[in-house]
């Protein structure tokens, strides 16, 4: 039988719900809190899945959780995550929480954001001043909503009374973390054994593979050209500022690309910032033009085309699509 005193030390966690939430990401930090009650053999943690207005939240896997009322439980809890998934639309929807989430969060309560929650915070100015992380395919969409804040490319990020991750699997590091904090680290580590999560990550490790992994290349030239490709896409550099960065000759950049690459210099650049600009299409409110002088191209015409010739759709059509 649970004492008072057993009550008294049960941390709810609340977990707000935004329609189409990824199921993984809300499972890899629900079932942790699960095990750690299983493995103390008494209540540690209370998972409360929330609503604004309460009732049922479906999942982009079609799974369905009933939930209580944001408004009238969120105060219960010791910490309260939005779990978000991948369509703004959907985040849109969340503007009536953000209210309620402010109100929270000066009551004292843990605010956190898992997969792209964190834009949600965002939106509602819980992020202000303060350190976090978003999944990496939101990062761009929040930036360019919210240009004066900066997302950390880490897989969580723990800043005081703000928790985010990026979502998928690296719920499981954030809460093996969570957990040593409250309980020390030989019951966090039974826990993530208990889930065969034997590698616990570090906040700070990546959440995508290397540009290595990513490009299949070793060559460090080359991958130094394509790092700083991902970062200069307002402001494409040219082949010969490339070159000097990676201490190689524009020519001899060139047979890098070609023999590493298969494709050249110019043609994967527009590459990496084309696709830079599908998921600011897919993600934010900026209107074609916005987004075509954003990922640097000299007009929206010029944009279109080279993203038709990439995609075998314009923009446009792109975003219909979405719509619909």
């Amino acid at each position: 039988m649970t004492t008072s005193s057993d009550s008294r030390n049960v941390q709810r966690v609340g977990f707000l719900l935004v329609r189409n939430f990824a199921l993984m990401s809300y499972a890899a930090a629900t079932e942790p809190l699960r095990a750690a009650n299983l493995l103390a053999a008494r209540p540690l943690y209370q998972v409360f899945p929330l609503a604004q207005g309460g009732g049922t939240v479906t999942s982009s896997s079609g799974v369905s959780i009933d939930c209580a009322d944001l408004e009238s439980d969120g105060e219960t809890c010791h910490t309260l995550f939005v779990c978000a998934g991948g369509e703004p639309a959907d985040w849109a929807d969340t503007s009536a929480a953000h209210t309620a989430l402010r109100r929270l969060s000066r009551l004292g309560i843990r605010i956190g954001g898992i997969s792209s929650g964190a834009f949600v915070l965002a939106a509602a100015g819980l992020l202000d001043n303060n350190d976090f992380t978003i999944h990496w395919e939101h990062a761009p969409a929040l930036k360019e909503a919210f240009p004066h804040l900066n997302p950390r490319h880490a897989r969580f990020v723990l800043d005081g009374a703000i928790a985010t991750c990026g979502g998928g699997v690296a719920p499981l590091d954030m809460m093996h973390a969570m957990i040593a904090e409250r309980l020390g680290t030989d019951f966090a580590r039974r826990v993530s054994d208990w889930y065969l999560h034997a590698a616990v990550a570090e906040p700070t490790a990546p959440q995508r593979g290397s540009v290595a992994e990513r490009f299949g290349t070793n060559h460090p030239a080359l991958l130094a050209v394509l790092e700083k490709m991902e970062t200069a896409i307002e402001r494409p550099l040219g082949r010969t500022a490339m070159a000097r960065l990676a201490g190689v000759s524009p020519r001899h950049l060139d047979r890098l690309f070609k023999e590493h690459r298969g494709a050249g210099f110019l043609d994967t650049y527009r590459e990496i910032r084309l696709r830079h600009a599908r998921r600011l299409l897919q993600q934010s409110p900026l209107s074609i033009a916005e987004i075509a002088y954003a990922t640097g191209f000299s007009s929206p015409a010029h944009f279109s085309n080279a993203f038709k010739d990439l995609f075998s759709e314009t923009p446009g059509s792109l975003r219909r699509r979405r719509r619909a």
